[in-house]
């Protein structure tokens, strides 16, 4: 087997292994984004805000904190970690629009 044919062997064992730490990674956003709607609904039913602004600090400084430990930058983390709580939030304000509506029929 010629040199370059060994390459075009070992990115291709790279990009597989890339292929499946994404698929993983989809399938735990899965799993998280469930947990967090059912989060919403009880927020919503009691009615507490969507945001909690101090849980967020908490879990932004404790994953900051992992990523160090991790060798992951924390600023990407952060960043990474902002993106879904944004997504969440913004999923469990529409919850409780939607609960608040099906309350006034």
């Amino acid at each position: 087997m010629s040199a370059d044919a060994a390459d075009h062997g070992e990115l291709a064992a790279f990009r597989a292994s890339i292929d499946n730490i994404d698929a993983a990674l989809v399938h735990l956003l899965a799993e998280r984004f469930k947990i967090t709607q059912a989060v919403g609904r009880h927020k919503a039913a009691v009615g507490m805000p969507a945001s909690d602004p101090e849980r967020e600090r908490q879990q932004v400084a404790r994953l900051r904190a992992l990523a160090e430990e991790s060798g992951l930058d924390p600023a990407f983390t952060e960043t990474f970690l902002r993106f879904i709580v944004d997504e969440v939030i913004r999923h469990h304000e529409l919850m409780a629009v939607e609960i608040t509506n099906d309350v006034r029929r």
